[in-house]
Order: structure tokens, then sequence, then C-alpha cells
């Protein structure tokens, strides 16, 4: 039986409410579905293009579930119900039905080809946790992740885009290459949607004992603030050393990643234009962030400054694109990057694009000074003491993992200074919009680190 025009209703109520949709705040005209593929007798997976009014179209992938009997379970992801046969049917979130998720796995262990949805793989069936429930993971902003046991997660790309998703891409090159600072792909699920090939998601292994740098930053951090009269590196929780670590692990991605796909050199042309783009995007953030306009003249002599650095063009590679401490885990072995994605929004040829390692580097570094200073945002009675300890801390760290970089690179990032500053200026810019609109007591990060980026002292940072 043909649902398509039962459940269009209850898609076009559910779909705007879900975290991972991206056109929140944005005039939605249509909503068009179609069936993709079955998975089993209940589940199908569907493809709806949201189309807006100002013309663009943006297309999200629905597995739905349905069931004769409402099940209390899933009662947090029901969409509705719609009639069948003289009977009712409950409608719900496929991807939280273990009997649904489990088809996946399924799929991917056989190498299942249904002539719609083509199931891959990459590694020995016998690795393929088909016999684990899943638990779909909270927190994603624009996929959902299930976890089974603790052996794999299986990553499920919700906005849809033309060609292979880069997470997929990069994991599966660097997982034949055996290297040690990625998790291992194990299998993935394509389709052809409105005539091209598309990812739809993902199995890797899961990486037991692992916590993300984010958390232990913030632990480092919030150690170090518990001890009123230790310094950063006489604190119990110091960071510096794993900091040093983990840019030893990048640097061996970054090398890892240009063995897998080459390595390439943008004209000087390029290079200017990428800096007038930096440009344009500090003008249009300049509209949103009236603040910034303290630091526009001194962003912008950066920028000139970073474009005659490399007048003669700029080395570029295959990079992960959005590299921060949420994206690097720590297990008891080594640390671990993930989530090769890109930046979501972006189209997938953007984020395929080979571009600068210092681009990575420059949003490690923001990131360790968002972990520094956080404590003095959410801190009640905030001191001076307190910000100059939280800049103390980030410093340590942000040339802690250069110095790591520079180990395990030949090369130290900081060299090329102008470069890395315009990076991690851009970076702070697009901060300084985001923070702005939605948690407007951060905005005080970006814009001191953007102060620091054009005055002298920082370029040593």
């Amino acid at each position: 039986m043909n649902h398509t025009a039962g459940l269009q209703p209850l898609i076009a109520a559910w779909l705007p409410q879900q975290r991972w949709f991206g056109g929140k705040g944005r005039d939605i005209e249509s909503f068009e579905l179609h069936a993709l593929d079955h998975l089993g007798d209940a589940t199908t997976i569907w493809v709806v293009d949201v189309g807006y009014v100002d013309s663009t179209t943006e297309t999200y992938q629905v597995p739905l579930v349905l069931h004769e009997h409402p099940v209390d379970s899933l009662e947090h992801v029901l969409l509705g119900t719609i009639g069948e046969d003289g009977g009712t049917r409950w409608v719900y979130d496929a991807l939280h039905d273990k009997d649904s998720t489990t088809k996946w796995l399924e799929g991917i262990r056989d190498g299942r080809d249904s002539g719609r949805l083509r199931f891959a793989l990459t590694a020995e069936p016998e690795s393929i946790p088909v016999a684990e429930s899943s638990l779909a993971m909270g927190g994603e902003q624009s996929n959902t992740s299930l976890m089974y046991g603790d052996i794999a997660i299986l990553k499920v790309f919700r906005r849809l885009q033309p060609g292979v998703n880069p997470d997929v891409e990069v994991q599966e090159a660097l997982s034949r290459l055996g290297a040690a600072h990625v998790p291992r792909l194990l299998g993935h699920v394509e389709s052809t949607v409105d005539g091209e090939l598309t990812s739809l998601a993902m199995l890797q292994e899961y990486m037991t004992t692992a916590t993300d740098g984010w958390e232990l930053a913030k632990a480092s951090v919030r150690d170090l603030m518990a001890e009123a009269d230790l310094h950063a590196e006489e604190a119990g929780g110091d960071f510096a050393a794993e900091a040093a670590r983990l840019g030893i692990a990048v640097a061996e991605v970054h090398r890892d990643l240009a063995i897998a796909f080459g390595t390439s050199r943008t004209s000087g042309a390029a290079w200017q234009a990428r800096t007038h783009a930096m440009r344009a995007k500090l003008d249009e953030a300049l509209r949103i962030v009236p603040a910034l306009d303290e630091v526009a003249p001194g962003l912008r002599a950066l920028y000139t400054e970073a474009a005659g650095a490399a007048a003669d063009g700029l080395a570029t590679q295959r990079i992960h694109a959005d590299l921060h401490l949420g994206q690097a885990l720590r297990t008891v072995h080594r640390w671990v990057l993930i989530d090769f994605e890109g930046e979501p929004m972006a189209d997938i040829a953007t984020r395929r694009a080979p571009d600068s390692a210092l681009r990575d580097i420059a949003g490690m570094l923001r990131s360790f000074d968002y972990a520094g200073h956080h404590r003095v945002i959410e801190a009640t009675g905030s001191t001076p003491q307190l910000a100059y300890r939280a800049e103390e801390w980030a410093q340590r760290n942000r040339n802690a993992f250069c110095d790591g970089y520079a180990e395990g690179a030949g090369f130290d990032p900081r060299t090329q200074g102008a470069i890395l500053r315009a990076f991690e200026a851009e970076k702070a810019v697009y901060e300084a919009v985001y923070e702005a609109r939605n948690r407007p007591s951060w905005l005080a990060i970006p814009l001191a680190s953007l102060h620091g980026l054009v005055e002298p002292k920082a370029a040593a940072s």
C-alpha cells in the first residue's frame, strides 16, 4: 500500500522539530516525499525534499516503521497514525526501533544489493555485530548515530547530498592504509537519489574506553580553577602532555591523508581569492556583530599579510575540515579523530576539496581557547585572576599542541604565523556570529581572541 498521502502531513509537522533539521527558522514552501526502499515488512526508508520560499531545496532521509499497535518504548518518536485497510497504523522513527535497526547491519554483513539500496562490507563479516541491540545516541546536530553494544556505531546521514560522503570516503581510504588514529570503517550504505549516487549510512568500530578531548580539557580547566595558587603546569590535571600527543596524532592523520589522496598546491591567485573571501565574511559579520568593528582594521591587515605570505601559492591536501576537541577521542592507547564529514551544511564538493592543513590546526587552537575560557564565562563572580588563569591554560595547551604537531610533521606550523592566524581569525569571526545569535554571554571568547590575533604578540601563540 502507498502511504505517501497519509504520511505527508505527519512528516511535515514532525520534521522541522528534529534537532538535525537544518531549515529551522526558514520559510518552507513544500514537502515532497517518496519511498526509497523497504527494510523488512514494516520499515521503509523515505526521502523528503523540503522546498523553501527562496527556491532552494534540501533532502532528508527519514526511515519509518509502522506498527499495528502502539509501542510504549517508541512513544517519544511517534509521528502519528495513519489508516490502512480499515485499520490504524502507528508511525515511528525507525532508527529507534530495534528490529528495524538490525536490518541495516544484516544488509552490511551480507553485502546486500536490492537495486535501490546497496550495502557494502569493508571488514570481515564476523565483525558486524548483528546480534547486538541498537541504542540511539543523543546530542548529534546533523545525523543520527546508533551504538551496537561496545562494538560498532552506525551513523545514518539525515541530510542527503549527491556524492560519496567525505566521512565514508576518508575512513575507507585510511582504513585500507591501516591508519592508527581513525576508527576502522566496517561498512556503508548507499543508494541512487534523484539520479545521483548518495551515501545513506556508515558503520565504524566503536572506540571503547574513549573520552572526547573536549570533556578531558574541561576537566583539566576545572582542576586548575580549583587550585587558586597554582600555575597551569603545576596543577594535577595539567593537560599539556595530552595536547602534545594530540598534536602528533593530527600530524600523522595529515600524513596519512596525503598518502591516500595525494597533495596539491593552490596558486597564488587562488590564495589571494581565499583571503578576499575572509574579508567578505568579516564584512558580513560586522552587520550582525557590531563589536567586531574594533578589530576589523587589524583583521583586514592580517588578511593582507597572510595573502602576501603565500604569494606563490600554498600547499594543500585533504584535511579533516571541522577539527576541534570534540572530534578527538582519547582511548587508553591513543588519540583517534572522528567525523571527517566536514561542515554538514556545505556542499560535498566543497567538503572534499583540498585545503591547507593549517586550517585544521587553527580549528584545534580555537577549541583550546574555548576550553580554557568557558569556565570564566560560566562562573558567577568571575575575577581577573580567573581570566588570567584561563588564558594561561589556553596558551600552554595551544603551544603544547603545536609542539606535538611539529614533532609529528617535521615542521612547526607557527613558522607560518600570518597564515595560521588568518585561518584562526576566520574561524573566530564565524564563532562571533554564532555566539551573538545563540549564546550572547559567550561572545566574549571569540572577541577576546580576535583582539589577541591582531596584536603582534599573538603571532607566537
